[in-house]
């Protein structure tokens, strides 16, 4: 939004050669494949500035044949490189949307080769994300995609400020969170109040869960967030202690009491490592066994794998359809060709196909995408720990909070290690002999990034 035009794009570099797909004799391929570039070089009455999402006005590329488009010399990043990830890399790629960039801290697993098709066996232990970008590379001799192996908290936001446009193909909601918070975070304001539009840069966010997926386009303060929408992701499962270890009835509670219980006795000085195969694997080995022991059937590699990374099993066919989505949404924003989604589509392929899109409305309180103060009730006896545990439990669902009083005083801060000793003993006392009436707090947490939450606490009783 707020964008430079095509023109002036253009003029910074030389003009861009058509990708060789389109200019090859037609006997050097299949069949002859079309591209974008008819549909780019006409004037549409679905211009990107007659829709409900204006972020810029279509135009006519005057020469098609030079391929020089928005698209084209626009830059964008694509975030995690898994089963939806890579049918996002090669959507674009097909689309023309050459400079890409893919990152994602995760390995190759065997599991993953059934649906994430630019890993073979020899990449098994390898980058997800190097091994993808070089695939792509090779395979599509115009594209130019960097990889960007390591976790996203890692790149600081003069990183994410350097693209076009965000794609988001994770499967982690805390992650998600993450980035949904560091993005809108990037958005300026001059001393009027008033947006730098030139500062606003899309997310464009794609989930998958066996047969239904969603895509949406955030478009940051203009539509709801990834934060306005948190409470329609159910917290995350989790079995009781005391069932898992004496009374297990499900294969689930087996493969729980293997990686929670077991793992620590077995290796104390080893973290377990859900990406290792090995690991894993005596992980399966010991929950069969404790099933068998209570006749309870079911555990199974995939299941073990599921259970102790929380992952829900992938349909590729769903992540195919969602990727397209998210890909579609990025070619309509980068070359105002269409209207944007407004701004949110589900996908339900159980029974038959069925998709339906609606505006999602913004959240008035969102921490992240809004400025209003959140406002709390609290009891006059209650503690810091139960405040703590409150915003963990409560609708901001925060993981690791650290806290500071409106007067500059910090309350609780969990890292580092001497920093939480030092405030430590606040955690017995009660939130009224900590801060006043009215007065301010600014919660800060991991899922939420740089963005400060600003609440104000009303004692009762």
């Amino acid at each position: 939004m707020g964008k430079r035009s095509l023109k002036e794009m253009a003029a910074e570099g030389n003009q861009l050669k058509p990708m060789d797909i389109d200019n090859a004799p037609t006997s050097s391929r299949m069949a002859p494949r079309a591209t974008l570039l008819t549909l780019l070089s006409r004037p549409s009455p679905f211009g990107n500035e007659t829709g409900p999402l204006a972020c810029g006005e279509f135009e006519p590329i005057p020469k098609p044949e030079t391929s020089a488009t928005a698209a084209t010399l626009s830059k964008v990043l694509v975030v995690g490189a898994g089963g939806l990830g890579c049918e996002i890399l090669k959507d674009l790629a097909m689309s023309g949307i050459r400079n890409v960039d893919v990152i994602d801290l995760d390995t190759i697993d065997v599991t993953n080769l059934n649906r994430q098709f630019l890993f073979r066996q020899k990449d098994v232990g390898a980058s997800k994300a190097e091994t993808a970008a070089a695939f792509i590379n090779e395979r599509c001799p115009w594209m130019n995609v960097t990889a960007h192996h390591g976790m996203i908290q890692d790149k600081d936001s003069s990183f994410y400020a350097s693209f076009n446009c965000i794609i988001s193909g994770l499967d982690n909601v805390e992650a998600r969170r993450w980035l949904n918070s560091t993005v809108i975070g990037l958005v300026d304001f001059d001393e009027q109040g008033d947006m730098d539009l030139s500062t606003i840069i899309p997310i464009i966010d794609g989930g998958t869960e066996a047969f239904s997926g969603q895509a949406r386009f955030i478009l940051p303060r203009f539509t709801s967030c990834f934060e306005c929408t948190i409470d329609s992701f159910p917290p995350q499962t989790s079995f009781p202690l005391c069932t898992i270890a004496e009374t297990p009835r499900r294969p689930e509670h087996c493969i729980a009491y293997a990686s929670i219980l077991q793992w620590p006795k077995e290796f104390p000085d080893k973290k377990l490592d859900k990406d290792s195969p090995e690991d894993m694997t005596w992980v399966y080995k010991q929950a069969k066994a404790r099933a068998e022991k209570y006749n309870i059937g079911g555990v199974t590699y995939m299941m073990t794998m599921g259970v102790v990374k929380n992952i829900i099993p992938a349909v590729a066919s769903t992540n195919a359809i969602i990727a397209a989505a998210c890909v579609n949404e990025a070619v309509k924003y980068l070359t105002f060709c269409s209207h944007n989604l407004n701004s949110y589509m589900m996908y339900m392929g159980a029974e038959g196909l069925h998709s339906h899109t609606f505006a999602y409305e913004q959240k008035p309180d969102c921490p992240v995408c809004t400025s209003s103060i959140q406002k709390l009730e609290l009891s006059k006896s209650a503690t810091l720990t139960e405040l703590i545990q409150l915003l963990r439990d409560g609708s901001l669902r925060l993981s690791g909070p650290s806290l500071v009083s409106g007067s500059g005083t910090t309350l609780y801060m969990p890292k580092p290690q001497a920093l939480e000793k030092a405030t430590r003993p606040n955690l017995k006392k009660t939130m009224s002999t900590l801060i006043g009436e009215g007065e301010e707090l600014v919660v800060t947490d991991p899922v939420l990034g740089d963005k400060p939450v600003k609440l104000v606490i009303a004692f009762t009783g």
